[in-house]
């Protein structure tokens, strides 16, 4: 078994998700004689109702006549933590279409982005190799483009979520836009800072192949900047060591700049370093705005150390993909595009947008995630 086989094996599973074929009546030619329900839209002051209008009027074309059954699945970088909510979402969806397909992601991230692409790549190559018709990923970068492609070309749409990979020939792009997710967390921080001139530290992304970090940092720096304030990013780091290094370096700025930092900003799910940094630099006060809903996230937002986060709309991420799927398969592209029309901002881009969560609504937004069994 090759090197990568061996960590597949130890690293990827299913995700609780073999659903079972849709059933038919033969004599419209295995076509799905009864319509599609969906679980009914739970009331919550955070429930996106803009996203459930989407997929009810979505499910309403659908069900204008008998549909196909549909073989697909869903990979995810990982079904842990972060990405949990998706594996949630994508295997509740796919239940509701009773389509054949699996979710499979990452159960022990190997901490190497090269090979977790490479073994990526073996599973899409895999899942074709089963049966699959479409497909949802969560892709690690652009040496993913090559297998989107090449599953493109045998006829098999592919529907991204999370990261986007606009350089691949996938139809649609599911997700949280990252220039306007910025400037919103930079509209959110703004409302808790003093008046300009003053230096916020941002922990985000300055490298240019990841391309989703580096548009959400530029968004985010343009709403500062315009409302005068100077800022400066700190390179947010993952795997072995990194909380240390990236702690230090937010400490470092806050202490070092001129004018000084007067507020903080964390962009992905380790945005509570920054909480970390301002209490070993001694200024615990440093209103802080963060991204996501880690635990130690929450920890610090109960403290009252992080005025407020962002949240992905994993759950929907992972809930919307296999019904856009069904959707390119009953409807065709071109009309899936259509019924989605008011939240795409372009011919292959739906914006899921985000939940603004501020310190003082973590209980009811919990109590939401808990309703849609949805907690990372």
């Amino acid at each position: 078994m090759t090197r990568i086989g061996r960590r597949w094996l130890a690293a990827f599973g299913l995700a609780l998700m073999t659903a079972a074929c849709a059933s038919g009546d033969p004599s419209d030619g295995g076509g799905r004689a009864s319509p599609v329900i969906r679980r009914p839209a739970l009331e919550s002051e955070f429930t996106p109702v803009e996203l459930e209008v989407a997929i009810d009027d979505l499910v309403a074309e659908i069900n204008k006549k008998p549909s196909e059954p549909m073989q697909t699945a869903v990979l995810l970088k990982a079904v842990t933590g972060f990405f949990a909510p998706m594996a949630k979402g994508a295997t509740r969806a796919m239940g509701e279409l009773d389509v054949t397909g699996n979710v499979l992601g990452s159960l022990e991230p190997t901490g190497d982005q090269q090979l977790d692409m490479e073994i990526q790549n073996q599973q899409l190559e895999q899942v074709l190799l089963d049966g699959a018709e479409a497909i949802g990923i969560t892709p690690f970068g652009d040496a993913n483009a090559a297998a989107i492609d090449a599953a493109v070309a045998k006829g098999v749409h592919v529907v991204t979520l999370d990261n986007d990979l606009a350089t691949s020939k996938r139809s649609i792009h599911v997700g949280t836009l990252g220039r306007s997710a910025g400037a919103t967390a930079g509209e959110t921080l703004l409302a808790t800072l003093p008046p300009a001139p003053g230096t916020v530290v941002i922990h985000g992304n300055t490298d240019p192949t990841w391309l989703d970090g580096t548009d959400r940092t530029r968004g985010a720096r343009e709403v500062l900047e315009a409302a005068g304030y100077r800022t400066v990013v700190v390179q947010a780091t993952w795997g072995d060591g990194s909380e240390a290094e990236d702690v230090e370096g937010i400490k470092e700025q806050i202490e070092d700049e001129d004018p000084p930092a007067v507020g903080l900003l964390g962009l992905f799910d380790i945005a509570f370093r920054c909480a970390m940094a301002a209490e070993a630099a001694g200024k615990p006060d440093l209103p802080i705005v963060a991204f996501d809903f880690h635990p130690m996230t929450v920890d610090y937002m109960r403290q009252g150390r992080i005025k407020a986060t962002h949240i992905q709309r994993q759950y929907y991420q992972g809930y919307l993909v296999p019904y856009i799927l069904y959707g390119i398969k009953n409807l065709g592209l071109d009309a899936t595009r259509g019924v989605l029309a008011p939240r795409m901002v372009d011919d292959s881009r739906f914006n899921l947008g985000l939940d603004v969560v501020p310190a003082d609504k973590i209980d009811a937004y919990s109590d939401f995630l808990d309703i849609i069994d949805a907690k990372q």
